[in-house]
């Protein structure tokens, strides 16, 4: 099996922004997933790397965002999530992980082909980044209840682009096989 990585997207957030209380209730759907899929991740020595946006703050770093985060309004969302000592972590600023960070470098340095994606939000940052990971020829790999949406028709479309048009596999979080080949 190719080697693998799990990528979570903006999981670490004060939840200060617009749309904020309308990721709330998705974001507490997705969270025993996205916590399923770091257990299961650690325990098969699969790199976990936090991708996360900035916020704005061009002087923030990986303990920086962490904090803000956990003083946020919704910290009971955050602490399940907190990077451990061996997550890698890379600050973003737009939607794409790949948008002019180095995690195209950092995947090609630990030899990784295949990505799982969890975290929010499915219909912008998850599925820019699926897109940007699929031209990129890495194979995707999105569990469905793992992600959060702040808009559930557009998160629905979402993952069938996915699905359809980048031949992502799209499956529930404990389907996701980490050691032996299964359905994602």
């Amino acid at each position: 099996m190719a080697r693998t990585a799990l990528i979570v997207v903006d999981v670490l957030n004060p939840y200060a922004h617009e749309d904020a209380e309308a990721l709330v209730p998705s974001a507490r759907e997705a969270l025993p997933g996205i916590t399923a899929l770091l257990r299961n991740a650690r325990a098969g020595d699969v790199p976990v790397i936090y991708v996360n946006d900035n916020f704005g703050e061009w002087r923030s770093q990986h303990g920086e965002i962490v904090t803000t985060a956990l003083g946020g309004r919704h910290r009971d969302l955050v602490e399940p999530v907190v990077p451990d000592e061996d997550a890698l972590f890379v600050v973003k600023a737009r939607h794409s992980i790949f948008f002019e960070t180095p995690l195209a470098y950092l995947l090609g340095q630990l030899e990784v082909e295949r990505l799982v994606l969890c975290g929010q939000v499915t219909e912008q940052c998850v599925l820019y980044s699926a897109l940007d990971a699929h031209i990129r020829h890495f194979d995707v790999v999105v569990a469905a209840d793992a992600v959060a949406h702040i808009d559930p028709d557009l998160a629905a479309a979402a993952l069938r682009m996915m699905r359809v048009n980048m031949s992502a596999t799209v499956c529930r979080a404990d389907e996701v096989a980490f050691g032996a080949r299964g359905p994602g």
